[in-house]
């Protein structure tokens, strides 16, 4: 079994705490549950079936809670929460023991000697959520009664009453089927059992509020609609399975329950209570199948972020090299090729190249190390050959003759790209219109990827016995290395710059430069890796991961709060990222010759997320971390970056590079 996360009801009754304790269930299909551990949403974004629609694939809030009541024996007891101006209701959280998120979230309650219990997971594959209620040590009959709350929106969106909405229900074996607004699907909501009845009563539930929107400078407060009650009797032993579904109406809710249940058990009995563990599980979260073409992508994040082709192919190696699914990432990588154009990958694979957007230089150089690690990973030799081999060679002409993004590449062979406005590095952060950090000009990792890249098809040519196309790829690669040497290395700080222009140099310490140290093919020799590793180690390294830039910098931005433009700003100036992790690592590892590693800070750096398991995004890592100590996690709650680079850097420390 892997890590446990168990809430007590101590932890549960501190509410400043307990309504930022998010969890997350998600359906491999881009849809997801998720609330806070006391089932009382704080965002937008939070709901209990939210799922992609339509063309865009955005995500659409569809049923936002229940609200439940427990009835017998004369009294009525709450177990939902919401949160209104000035005040909670209901007060659910009163009787709350404990949460549990495996093998799925888990949520008790006791009221006098009986126990309520309530599990909630989504069915893989399917636009479906499952509700199941039991209950324990009951002495008088209950009635369990559920008042669903829509939203029907999209996730980022916020709604209000209004008289478009259509308040009929269409009564269905088991429960109802409801369509408020005729552009959008239906909502079928069935119940497992025979003794329950729907009562009618169309209402809004107004003003309910968001109180993370809030903070975040957004607008918080929604309405939602309500068409009315079910009430279901419910006894020991017989639970009660609520589904809801955008899809065809579940008729057997029981079924349906047991058969996901059983799935999810026989899969956690694979794993142990390692971090290891842990992070394997999360990494199906982000790991997604398009429904029109069955496609293998990578969601960036949770709430609120879709699929980002540079973030993709950063994560694959992670999210799967490293549970040993070689195959399945070199299918993955096939499958964003018909994207490719230009020399460029696209920020978004969507259903066609004419469909996407290029917004960034880099994403087709992170192709390039992806492929690499899926060869040294024991990937089909035939396919990097025959494949693989043949869309780097057109990556590097695309890079070096497209008009896109202002890229170039000058005489020294290195590779220009963005312009004062336009950020195309993964630091693209703006704010007030104008990007953050402006990176145009020769970035130090895009430049260390576009290096790497050269040597790669040196390497594959040599090795397939093409010695002219080899004797090419060497030429521009030793043209590069000079000019990459030349430009980035300061040898009076014995370190990377950052950038280069003709008129500017930006000499601030930042992460990007263990980025560029870390590859396998690189211009930079064991000791200039050294030393670099030293400055990132004394200016950047944090218990949560890297600084994106030196807290001595007059840029610094120690606290990632406020509204969107400040936020921005702190984004990549200081803010901690976890996945910079692996980089860092990996550089130590070819810096050091084996005989002088010591690997146990290292792993302690590793491993010391496991605690951050159990607060903010459970189960999950969030997106960053403020640079100033206590680090507190900001941005979404959970990141395929975050877990998919931890993983590969467990991996570097149990088989590291020699």
């Amino acid at each position: 079994m892997p890590a446990l996360v168990h809430i007590d009801r101590e932890e549960c009754l501190q509410l400043d705490r307990a309504i930022t304790r998010e969890w997350i269930e998600t359906d491999g299909r881009g849809g997801y549950a998720s609330s806070t551990i006391l089932l009382c949403p704080t965002r937008r974004h939070h709901g209990w079936l939210v799922t992609p629609f339509g063309a865009s694939a955005k995500r659409f809030v569809w049923l936002s809670r229940f609200e439940e009541t427990i009835t017998g024996g004369g009294k009525s007891f709450p177990l939902s929460m919401g949160r209104y101006p000035g005040m909670w209701h209901p007060h659910g959280h009163q009787a709350i023991q404990s949460v549990d998120l495996v093998p799925y979230p888990r949520f008790s309650y006791r009221l006098g000697g009986t126990w309520i219990h309530r599990d909630l997971l989504m069915v893989k594959g399917d636009p479906t959520v499952l509700i199941r209620y039991s209950v324990d040590a009951v002495d008088v009959p209950l009635e369990l009664v559920l008042r669903p709350l829509y939203a029907f929106r999209e996730a980022d969106a916020l709604t209000r009453e209004n008289i478009a909405l259509d308040p009929r229900v269409e009564r269905i074996a088991g429960g109802i089927r409801s369509r408020p607004y005729g552009e959008l699907p239906q909502l079928a909501i069935t119940v497992s059992s025979q003794a329950q009845r729907f009562e009618a009563d169309p209402v809004w539930y107004r003003r309910i509020e968001y109180a993370k929107d809030l903070e975040r400078g957004y607008d918080g407060i929604e309405d939602n609609f309500t068409p009315g009650t079910f009430t279901v009797s419910i006894a020991p032993g017989a639970d009660v399975v609520v589904a809801a579904t955008i899809g065809e109406p579940v008729s057997d809710p029981a079924a349906l329950w047991k058969r996901e249940d059983s799935t999810r058990r026989a899969r956690l009995a694979r794993f142990d209570r390692s971090l290891k563990s842990a992070l394997m599980l999360a990494a199906d979260d982000f790991l997604h199948r398009k429904s029109a073409t069955g496609r293998l992508g990578v969601l960036t994040g949770f709430p609120w972020y879709g699929e980002s082709g540079r973030e993709t192919l950063v994560a694959l190696p992670g999210l799967l090299l490293t549970r040993g699914e070689v195959e399945t990432c070199g299918n993955a990588l096939e499958a964003t090729l018909p994207f490719l154009r230009d020399g460029l990958l696209p920020s978004h694979f969507g259903t066609s190249a004419a469909d996407s957007r290029y917004e960034a230089a880099d994403t087709a150089l992170w192709f390039a190390r992806a492929v690499r690690l899926y060869e040294n990973a024991g990937g089909s030799q035939e396919r990097v050959n025959d494949v693989f081999a043949p869309a780097l060679a057109a990556i590097a002409e695309g890079l070096s003759s497209t008009k896109q993004l202002a890229i170039s590449v000058d005489d020294q062979g290195l590779l220009h790209a963005g312009t004062p406005n336009l950020a195309v590095t993964w630091m693209n952060a703006y704010a007030e219109g104008k990007p953050v950090t402006p990176r145009h000009g020769c970035a130090v990792e895009v430049n260390a990827l576009w290096y790497y890249l050269l040597a790669y098809l040196d390497d594959l040519n040599e090795r397939a016995g093409a010695k002219e196309r080899a004797k090419e790829w060497n030429r521009r690669k030793r043209v590069a290395a000079t000019g990459f040497l030349q430009r980035f290395w300061l040898d009076d700080e014995r370190s990377l710059a950052d950038t280069w222009r003709e008129d500017a140099v930006d000499r601030h310490s930042r992460a990007n430069m263990v980025i560029a140290a870390s590859l396998e093919f690189s211009p930079l020799s064991r000791g200039k890796r050294t030393d670099v590793f030293r400055r990132v180690r004394a200016e950047l390294l944090t218990p949560r991961g890297l600084r994106t830039l030196a807290p001595t910098s007059p840029h610094y931005v120690g606290v990632h709060h406020g509204n969107h433009d400040e936020r921005e700003r702190a984004r990549h100036n200081g803010s901690v990222w976890p996945w910079l992790s692996s980089f860092y690592i990996e550089t130590y590892l070819r810096a050091y010759v084996p005989r002088l590693w010591r690997l146990e800070p290292l792993s302690e750096l590793v491993l010391g997320f496991s605690d951050l398991l159990q607060g903010y995004g459970l189960n999950h890592v969030s997106e960053l971390y403020d640079g100033d100590p206590p680090h507190r996690p900001r941005g979404a709650i959970a990141s395929a970056l975050n877990v998919a680079e931890l993983l590969r850097a467990l991996h570097l420390l149990e088989e590291p590079p020699q």
